[in-house]
């Protein structure tokens, strides 16, 4: 197979699609692999890094989507290279369809085959390519919280762990899965007292076991939340639904209840965001108040960290571009269940069920394509 390796064009985004470990597992299972130039300087990887292991080099990203017949990306594509993209083409990166309904319908025009990472899903339920770079996004959600609560940032002037004989500041997580947990931990390691909110009493129970003694747990209802962000400093929104839209959890009657230059940190705006006020900013951007409260709501966090986040995606998404390069899309999919659930748009129907239902568009089954 022909795959193409495109240089990411979104605002502030460093990170590429596959690491030079990457393209020569791929170039020796015998498919050709074409990289656009400097695609991965933002990542410390440079051309003669790729096309050390056999992998050309093309200059334009024009000519990447001209010749592939897969496209591996980290971020979705943007207005810009919507132009591109070919009928039948297969492309393998972030969607997060049900947040921006253009890009839904560009791609159903496109007639592409739109396979995307966060909704490949194993039989636990668990998103194996969302997971590393949910673990980067929650671990950064609070070294940016962090910087955000100091005066100059326009934050209340908190420190996180206090110092002693002054109170630590308090933060509350809601979601206690992938985001949430590594957003606990690390408020929990600098000193924060720390809340976790989450609608499942099972998994609250193992996060007691787990976390540390500055670790709460709470169940998630709207009389809960809307009394524990009254006392937080920094508000981390970490709740996915996998392929749909976040709840909105922090409605905009809410936010004047807390205090004046707290921070919150929409991670889930990927997905429409978990609080009411938020919309995507980017890291050149990525603050703005609403009624005191700080709010950062960059859609790409992990592409402020690219280097560790390449090594971290290309670890997640290889063995799957693999198998979809060996055996096609159609045989990959119908084999494995994980990449079947990836499938969201196919020759211009949409295939993923929280998508069609976020746009209230038609939906078909994916075995439709499949048999």
């Amino acid at each position: 197979m022909i795959i193409g390796i495109p240089k990411e064009i979104k605002n502030n985004e460093n990170r590429v699609a596959l690491t030079p470990a990457g393209a020569s597992e791929l170039i020796k299972h015998g498919h050709t692999l074409y990289v656009q130039s400097t695609a991965g300087e933002g990542s410390g990887f440079l051309d003669q890094d790729y096309s050390s292991v056999g992998a050309s080099i093309l200059k334009s990203i024009e000519e990447i989507y001209a010749i592939a017949e897969m496209i591996i990306k980290v971020k979705e594509p943007i207005e810009s290279e919507y132009r591109l993209i070919k009928k039948d083409q297969l492309l393998f990166t972030y969607f997060h369809f049900a947040s921006y309904e253009p890009l839904t319908h560009a791609m159903i025009k496109s007639g592409a085959v739109c396979l995307a990472y966060e909704t490949v899903e194993k039989p636990d339920h668990s998103l194996p390519l969302l997971v590393p770079m949910s673990e980067v996004a929650g671990r950064m959600s609070i070294q940016e919280g962090a910087k955000y609560l100091e005066k100059p940032m326009g934050g209340r002037g908190v420190l996180l762990g206090g110092v002693p004989g002054v109170k630590p500041a308090e933060v509350l997580v809601f979601g206690g899965g992938i985001v949430g947990t590594q957003a606990a931990k690390m408020a929990a390691g600098l000193g924060a007292r720390v809340t976790i909110m989450d609608i499942s009493l099972p998994r609250l129970r193992q996060l007691d076991d787990i976390m540390p003694a500055n670790v709460e747990t709470l169940i998630s209802n709207e009389y809960n939340i809307r009394n524990a962000i009254k006392t937080a400093d920094l508000v981390i929104g970490g709740v996915l639904i996998p392929g749909a839209k976040a709840p909105k959890l922090i409605t905009r009657d809410m936010l004047h209840t807390m205090k004046k230059g707290a921070v919150i940190v929409d991670v889930a705006i990927d997905q429409g965001g978990c609080f009411e006020t938020s919309r995507p900013t980017t890291h050149a951007e990525p603050c703005f108040e609403v009624d005191g409260v700080v709010h950062y709501c960059v859609a790409n966090m992990p592409g402020a960290v690219p280097y560790t986040s390449t090594l971290a995606l290309t670890n997640a998404t290889l063995p799957y571009a693999v198998q979809l390069a060996n055996k096609g899309w159609k045989k990959a999919c119908a084999d494995n269940l994980e990449l079947r659930l990836g499938l969201n748009v196919i020759d211009g129907k949409i295939v993923y069920k929280g998508v069609s239902d976020a746009f209230n568009l038609d939906y078909t089954p994916v075995d439709q394509f499949l048999n």
